[in-house]
């Protein structure tokens, strides 16, 4: 059977046009594929015989699986949003987390792990086992007419979903999307999560909005419109969806493969009024003591090293006591605190549907965040179509971070700002966008009955373009060389098995850009630039809070990862920022 692929996506000069697809001779007289319909039916009718391609090789490009050894896992992996490193309870936070906890503690945390700085360009490095810029999703859903920025995922890339769907898996997700520019209803879908692998998708396309009215909410390749109105609330309805997925995916002999993306607790502040009444005045010491107690408790939790320094507090933020606005600012944190509360949760009711259904002891389960901490203070003169005008009751939003708006309700849209986005990134420096720890550390929480320890710590580093080889050995498949008739850019990422089961695992260099801040890692070392500033070098075994830039004293080290990062960037479609 040979595969002809007709087109990558739309050309530079048509970009209101479909993609042309790839469809398999023996196909063509079943399903005739026009250049302007969709892929959806096309998907539903091939997908039989691309699983006989696979299973009697004629495919030879296609992921070959792996001679038996035991059953294929399901595998869950679930990430929050705009969460910062020390938000969760188990990682220090007063946040009441306790279904991570639990799964913390049924499982095995990193403490080195890391995402590429920013939301879509560390969920194009999850889904792919790539750097961001090698799958088209370097910065936004902006396209640049470059090959690093084009705000879509590319051809020479396969998704999570491709690869394991592949391999016999049942592919499933819900929640947040944000890896397409295309978000209209009527326009190319070539980059939506049905043509990139899911057998089934609720969530949204856009990548922010209303908890309450969130925009371009869409039921498998659908608009499904404004929810009803009443005690909507996207978190829940995420977690719900996630749990009717695994209900009725345990119904098959096949394995499965969920993504479950939350929005939470990215701005809008938008919590249930019961949930933020649980942290009433739990912020009234404000946000310099915070820091304080929970780098305690990290340090009583070896989160993070007693030799590590908590970093100042943001310079552009005056201390707890000199702010006028304490109250206004309290109840920012509050909501906030509610909102990853909400999520918990729902984690919790997907674990126990697991449980219920059987499946959870042969699910691996992971949970991370996107980036760090979010330190953008929402303006009065935003627009956008993730923000409505109006509520459900017919209320005009209030857009901004005014301290005469009381966040939480639906008719408001603020966020929780810098000073409380430097709390959330205890001990660490800056926040998302920047690709300083504050900005790509996140937690890992991993759990896997039987195969990974309870109780486990680590200090091993890590990075989401490990996810997608980890995931393909835990399926006992293999990764291919080409897709669809498509060469696939070889992974940039290794697999995390090893770590799972208690050894040591070798790891080379990693790097980061985005918005032209940039980083290199390479053991003990980072070197590290916020745009437009110099490069910084830090020991990562001494000072990971990068208080003590080292680079005046260890100029060869500098000079030498600086060219080695210049390489990187070369290879990788990596440009420089323009503002």
């Amino acid at each position: 059977m040979e595969w002809k692929h007709l087109a990558d996506e739309p050309p530079l000069a048509e970009d209101s046009q479909k993609n042309k697809l790839a469809v398999p001779a023996e196909v063509r007289a079943v399903v005739c594929v026009q250049r302007k319909e969709d892929f959806t039916m096309w998907h539903r009718l091939t997908r039989p015989f691309v699983v006989l391609a696979l299973t009697f090789g004629f495919a030879a490009d296609a992921p070959a699986q792996l001679a038996a050894r035991g059953p294929q896992p399901n595998i869950v992996l679930i990430v929050a949003d705009d969460l910062g490193f020390s938000d969760l309870g188990c990682y220090g936070s007063e946040i009441v987390t306790p279904h991570l906890d639990r799964l913390a503690r049924d499982g095995l945390r990193f403490t080195q792990f890391y995402t590429a700085g920013r939301g879509c360009p560390s969920r194009a490095s999850l889904l792919t086992g790539l750097y961001p810029h090698q799958t088209g999703v370097g910065h936004m859903m902006n396209d640049y007419r470059r090959p690093g920025y084009r705000g879509n995922l590319n051809k020479s890339c396969a998704t999570l979903a491709e690869i394991l769907g592949a391999a016999g898996y049942q592919t499933m997700m819900c929640g947040k999307w944000h890896l397409t520019r295309h978000v209209g209803p009527e326009g190319p879908k070539f980059n939506w999560p049905r043509q990139r692998g899911f057998d089934r998708f609720y969530g949204t396309i856009h990548g922010a909005g209303s908890y309450f009215n969130p925009v371009t909410l869409t039921r498998d390749n659908q608009f499904i419109g404004r929810p009803d109105a009443g005690d909507y609330y996207y978190t829940d309805a995420i977690s719900d969806q996630a749990c009717h997925y695994v209900e009725q995916a345990a119904r098959s002999t096949k394995p499965f493969f969920l993504y479950v993306a939350y929005s939470a607790p990215h701005w809008p502040l938008h919590a249930p009024a019961a949930v933020v009444a649980r942290y009433r005045a739990k912020y009234a010491t404000g946000w310099d003591e915070l820091r304080r107690q929970r780098h305690r408790r990290m340090i009583a939790m070896r989160i993070v090293k007693p030799h590590w320094s908590l970093t100042p507090r943001d310079s552009r933020v005056r201390s707890w006591d000199e702010n006028p606005y304490r109250q206004w600012q309290q109840r920012r944190m509050e909501v906030y605190a509610a909102q990853v509360d909400m999520m918990d949760q729902g984690i919790g009711r997907v674990l126990e549907k697991l449980r219920q259904t059987g499946a959870e002891q042969n699910t691996l389960v992971m949970f991370l965040f996107d980036n760090g901490g979010c330190a953008e203070e929402v303006a009065p003169d935003w627009q956008g179509p993730h923000i409505p005008t109006k509520t459900h009751a017919g209320r005009p939003v209030q857009v901004g971070n005014n301290p005469n708006m009381v966040p939480g309700e639906e008719d408001t849209y603020q966020s929780y700002g810098i000073a409380w986005a430097n709390a959330s990134n205890t001990p660490f420096r800056l926040y998302k966008h920047y690709v300083h720890e504050g900005g790509i550390a996140t937690p890992l929480i991993a759990c896997w009955p039987g195969v990974i320890a309870p109780g486990g710590l680590t200090d091993q580093v890590g990075h989401v373009i490990d996810l997608m080889p980890t995931c393909v050995e835990a399926a006992k498949t293999r990764y291919p060389t080409s897709y669809m008739g498509q060469p696939l850019t070889p992974l940039a990422g290794t697999s995390l098995l090893s770590v799972f089961r208690g050894q040591h695992r070798q790891i080379g260099l990693l790097f980061w850009e985005h918005e032209g801040n940039r980083a290199v890692r390479d053991g003990k070392w980072k070197l590290v630039s916020s745009y437009p500033g110099p490069w910084e070098l830090y020991d990562m075994e001494a000072d990971r809070t990068e208080t003590d830039n080292l680079a005046a004293q260890f100029p060869i080290v500098a000079r030498d990862m600086a060219q080695t990062y210049e390489a990187w960037a070369k290879r990788s479609n990596v440009e420089q920022w323009r503002k």
